[in-house]
């Protein structure tokens, strides 16, 4: 039996860049084995696959070609686009999720897909040893740990661009990755930070653009600007861009808005 399987780049307007995830649409349940299998086959970092539920609502789940993940920023993005642009969903009514993270809403407005998303605060951490090795020379200037992973900030955006960390070593730690950030250049007057996400301890060893990450480099921005609108670059080699709202630098929900092709 085929089903419909699409290949859609978040978190961007240009093809060959943003994040590529695929998209399964399903007609009944499958077994969790067959859809990691199918998400190894994919071989991105994120497979969704997507079941009607009832009127506007879907089933979704997420897999990296080697683990179910309980979040996943770029392929619900993508989800949402397909049931849009294939006319499944009509494109002025918001979609609905039930995942492993709760109930999930997107909406589209003005050219950009909005996602209602649970923050992930940042609690102060000290780094462990498998972070530290990881990070090689770089010299972290704050570090943190959110629910699901560590948040390294640097002084300076280059520091963030130059990164080449030790992947078996980020693999060793217990979370789902690492992010880090850094303030954007000063001549960057659209973009407020930067950032790139490390997740070889489920199968990614870089993601190009992490939305769930920026459920945390939100609020952690926020708390530090005293702004609740901020747009994140994710300098990645393929690259992307994010737009974070927030009621509050404290609230526990935010906001993600990006494009897709």
């Amino acid at each position: 039996m085929s089903l419909p399987l699409y290949q859609v780049d978040a978190f961007t307007d240009t093809s060959f860049a943003g994040n590529p995830a695929a998209v399964c649409l399903l007609s009944c349940p499958k077994e969790a084995d067959w859809m990691q299998r199918v998400a190894g086959e994919m071989n991105l970092s994120e497979t969704a696959f997507l079941r009607p539920q009832v009127d506007g609502v879907y089933r979704l789940r997420w897999f990296t070609p080697t683990d179910e993940v309980d979040l996943c920023g770029h392929a619900t993005l993508a989800s949402a686009h397909v049931l849009w642009t294939e006319g499944i969903a009509a494109a002025e009514a918001a979609v609905h999720f039930d995942t492993a993270s709760g109930r999930l809403t997107a909406q589209y407005a003005d050219g950009w897909i909005q996602l209602d998303f649970p923050a992930d605060p940042v609690e102060s951490a000290d780094p462990p040893s498998a972070l530290r090795d990881g990070l090689g020379a770089a010299t972290p200037a704050e570090v943190g740990h959110t629910e699901r992973d560590y948040l390294i900030r640097l002084q300076r955006p280059d520091g963030v661009r130059r990164l080449q960390p030790e992947m078996s070593a980020l693999a060793a730690l217990e979370a789902r990755g690492v992010i880090v950030t850094a303030p954007a250049p000063d001549d960057a007057d659209d973009v407020d930070f930067v950032s790139r996400f490390f997740a070889p301890g489920v199968g990614v060893p870089e993601d190009p653009v992490t939305g769930s990450a920026h459920c945390a480099l939100g609020p952690y921005w926020a708390a530090r600007t005293g702004r609740t609108a901020l747009t994140g670059r994710q300098i990645s080699a393929r690259g992307g861009t994010v737009r974070v709202r927030l009621d509050s630098p404290d609230a526990d929900r935010v906001t993600l808005a990006g494009r897709a092709t």
